[in-house]
């Protein structure tokens, strides 16, 4: 069965996040409450980033079950995470956790259990930072995700497949990218191909689609591109749309459209999950 294998130490797998940096990022994120687009990919990446860094405590060990890189393009096409990590493509998930580009306060509201909710402070890791400059070199961005994971393969054969996920708001202006993502789709470990999934991320309050099945439902060719560009939803992560009250079915791709902010969280979380039974 693909998507099967054990992640562990001795046999990680890897997320490489695609961001779009380009200018058109700075405008600001439908149903966001004027946040700009970059602002808000940046705080749920690094929300997300977290998250991955606790799936992964052991007791008071970060057990390296996951490598996890992000890669911006706008005006350049490079490495994105900041501090101690600037320039690296991928890092194992203990590094990541002990390198933080800072910590920051932030404010949650939680039920008081009386009905009610209540202020709570935590401290949030920051790895990266929003930026918009440049137009949207997508097709580099691809290549360069295509270059990274071959060489995560090449030293991880047997490994539970790489996850690519690609957050734009336009469409690329370096030429179609739909054959740089079929030759990322075709890269496979010995468990199965590597995932692509695409997030379109909006300024308009319309409706959103989130990981469909057929793409006669999207409004526009350039969403109907990023579908086909984007794989089927494995067993595991259909599971947890389900689970989340999305109707998915075995066709359903890794695919949002016209996202706000709650739906980028949503398609982040869902994105990145596997079967806890995998992990070791």
């Amino acid at each position: 069965m693909p998507y099967s294998a054990e992640i562990s130490r001795s046999n990680p797998t890897c997320f490489l996040f695609l961001i779009d940096q380009s200018k058109s990022m700075l405008g600001a994120i439908g149903g966001g409450q004027g946040k700009k687009k970059a602002d808000a990919v940046a705080d749920s990446l690094n929300r997300l980033l977290y998250t991955l860094v606790l799936r992964c405590v052991w007791g008071q060990s970060v057990l390296d079950r996951f490598h996890v890189g992000v890669v911006g393009y706008g005006r350049q096409v490079a490495p994105a995470l900041g501090g101690a990590l600037a320039g690296r493509e991928l890092a194992p998930i203990s590094e990541l956790a002990r390198c933080p580009l800072r910590v920051e306060q932030r404010v949650n509201l939680v039920d008081d259990g009386r009905g009610g909710q209540v202020e709570q402070i935590v401290k949030m890791p920051v790895w990266f930072e929003a930026a918009g400059d440049g137009k949207t070199p997508m097709c580099k961005g691809m290549e360069r995700a295509s270059q990274i994971i071959s060489t995560f393969l090449l030293e991880h054969p047997a490994c539970y497949p790489p996850l690519i996920v690609n957050l734009s708001d336009g469409e690329a202006t370096d030429g179609n990218p739909e054959g740089p993502a079929q030759n990322l789709r075709e890269l496979a470990s010995e468990d199965g191909a590597v995932l692509l999934f695409n997030g379109h991320i909006s300024s308009r309050s319309e409706q959103v689609i989130e990981f469909p099945d057929d793409e006669a439902s999207l409004p526009d060719e350039y969403a109907r591109r990023l579908f086909r560009m984007s794989s089927r939803l494995p067993p595991a992560m259909q599971n947890s749309a389900r689970q989340a009250g999305l109707p998915v079915t075995a066709d359903s791709r890794g695919f949002v459209f016209n996202a706000d902010l709650a739906s980028v969280v949503r398609f982040l979380d869902i994105g990145t999950r596997v079967d806890p039974k995998n992990l070791r």
